[in-house]
C-alpha cells in the first residue's frame, strides 16, 4: 500500500481518488464509503458494473421526467398547430366533415410526440450528465490512465460535506486502495 501522491500545491483539491484491482474491490470501496456517509464520489472503470450505481446511491433519475414533459409538449403542439390550421386559419367545409376532426389529427400529433420526446430524451441526457465536459480533473491523475485498461476507481469529491483530506485518505486506504492520489483542479 502506497502512500498519498500530492498534487502540484498551487492547485486546488477537486478530491481524492482511490485506486482497486478488481470490480469486487470498487464495489466494497463504494458501499463502504456511501455507508460512512460519503455522497459525493463517482467510479471509474474500463466496462460497466451495474452494481456502481446502487453502491454509490444513485437511485434518482430525473431523465423519465424530461422526456414524459418533452412527450406531452410534442403531442398539445401537434394537435394545436392541426386544429389551428384546419379549423381558425384555413377553415374549408370538405364534404360535411367537421372542421375538428380529431380522428384525421391522430398520426401527426403520435409523431411529433414521438419526436420530440425523443429531442429531449438526448438534450436531457446531455445536460442532466454535465456534458459537454472537454475536461474532468480526474485527468490530472497520471495513473487514471489505466480506468481504460483493467484498473478500477473511486474517487471522492472535496464538496462532500464529510471530507477531510487526511481522513479521507486514510478511509481509502483503509479498503486496501492500491494507491490513493489527489486530484487537483
Amino acid at each position: 500500500m502506497k502512500s498519498l501522491v500530492p498534487v502540484e500545491k498551487k492547485h486546488k483539491v477537486f478530491g481524492l481518488m482511490a485506486e482497486f484491482e478488481s470490480p469486487g474491490d470498487l464495489i466494497h470501496a463504494a458501499h463502504e464509503a456511501h455507508k460512512y456517509g460519503f455522497r459525493r464520489m463517482d467510479g471509474y472503470s474500463p466496462y460497466p458494473i451495474e452494481e456502481l450505481a446502487e453502491a454509490l446511491g444513485f437511485h434518482k433519475n430525473r431523465l423519465p421526467l424530461v422526456v414524459l414533459i418533452g412527450g406531452l409538449l410534442g403531442c398539445i403542439g401537434g394537435y394545436s398547430m392541426q386544429y389551428y390550421i384546419a379549423a381558425v386559419n384555413y377553415a374549408t367545409n370538405i364534404g360535411g366533415r367537421p372542421y375538428n376532426s380529431w380522428v384525421a389529427f391522430i398520426p401527426v400529433t403520435f409523431e411529433c410526440t414521438i419526436l420530440c420526446a425523443a429531442f429531449s430524451a438526448v438534450l436531457g441526457m446531455i445536460a442532466l450528465n454535465g456534458l459537454p465536459t472537454p475536461y474532468h480533473p480526474v485527468f490530472n491523475v497520471n495513473r487514471f490512465a489505466l480506468a481504460t485498461r483493467d484498473r478500477f476507481f473511486l474517487m471522492i469529491e472535496s464538496r462532500d460535506p464529510l471530507f477531510n483530506l487526511e481522513e479521507t485518505g486514510n478511509f481509502l486506504k483503509n479498503l486496501k486502495a492500491r494507491e490513493v492520489s489527489e486530484v487537483g483542479h
